[in-house]
């Protein structure tokens, strides 16, 4: 009796292959919209920054002046004593959260809600920012670090500034140690073993007196686990068969003559 494939064992989700979720501090979101932070401001206190396991970018513990306490992705530049603003009067101040309605045009915002009150969705990794390029009466449209434009309706709300953690991936990892833990804490895969270099029991890649697939590497969407490797759902394969651009067809023409 054999035993399964390693693409068929991590698409089961077995706890071997899941992310730590132990070391996780809470949902990091924004509190819920009140009244007060629809009409005025509510201000909070950052208390401590904190490391999160699986998490590149540090988390800020706040107090709100009502007596709430949240984990939220602090801005670059906040430091624990500040006080941070929350509401639609709020000030334009890195850290600060306001609906994009509130937010001018040309600011660097991140943790952007993709519907009103979800919390925040999108630009939250460390040293991320987008861009509010213009508004018009319903929507704000907004600059992803892609370089995307994509529309927001102007009730989500965004936090000012660049979030914090910039330049953590430009230090190396120097050892494969901290690579590995690294890569666990996110529940990746790692290290990344190519198929053609595995046994025929092992891969559908693997095998063969040669390192090579052995056939094409295309492969449906709805294929079964075991054999989803390769290209998966390719929209296209083959060479490109096209015009080439003149210089190549001077230089190819030289080399016949």
């Amino acid at each position: 009796m054999g035993k399964k494939l390693i693409v068929q064992r991590r698409g089961k989700g077995s706890p071997t292959f899941r992310a730590k979720t132990h070391g996780r501090k809470g949902a990091i979101k924004y509190r819920k919209v009140s009244h007060t932070e629809m009409d005025g401001v509510i201000k909070a206190k950052v208390l401590s920054l904190e490391h999160e396991p699986g998490r590149g970018t540090p988390v800020a513990k706040i107090l709100f002046e009502d007596g709430l306490q949240k984990y939220i992705l602090p801005a670059e530049g906040v430091a624990i004593g500040d006080t941070i603003e929350y509401g639609a009067k709020a000030s334009i101040q890195p850290g600060n959260t306001l609906p994009l309605s509130a937010i001018p045009a040309r600011t660097l915002v991140f943790n952007l809600e993709i519907q009103p009150g979800d919390g925040g969705r999108i630009v939250r990794s460390s040293g991320s920012y987008a861009t509010i390029n213009s508004k018009d009466e319903d929507w704000a449209y907004v600059q992803l670090p892609s370089g995307r434009i994509k529309a927001f309706p102007l009730s989500c709300r965004a936090t000012i500034g660049v979030v914090a953690g910039g330049g953590r991936t430009q230090k190396p990892f120097v050892k494969a140690g901290n690579k590995h833990y690294h890569m666990k804490a996110k529940g990746h895969n790692y290290p990344r073993v190519r198929g053609t270099a595995m046994n025929a029991v092992s891969h559908p890649h693997g095998g063969g007196s040669h390192q090579r697939p052995g056939g094409p590497t295309t492969v449906s969407r709805t294929a079964p686990p075991g054999q989803k490797v390769g290209l998966i759902a390719a929209r296209r394969t083959g060479r490109k068969v096209g015009r080439q651009p003149k210089d190549r067809q001077v230089q190819r023409r030289g080399k016949k003559r």
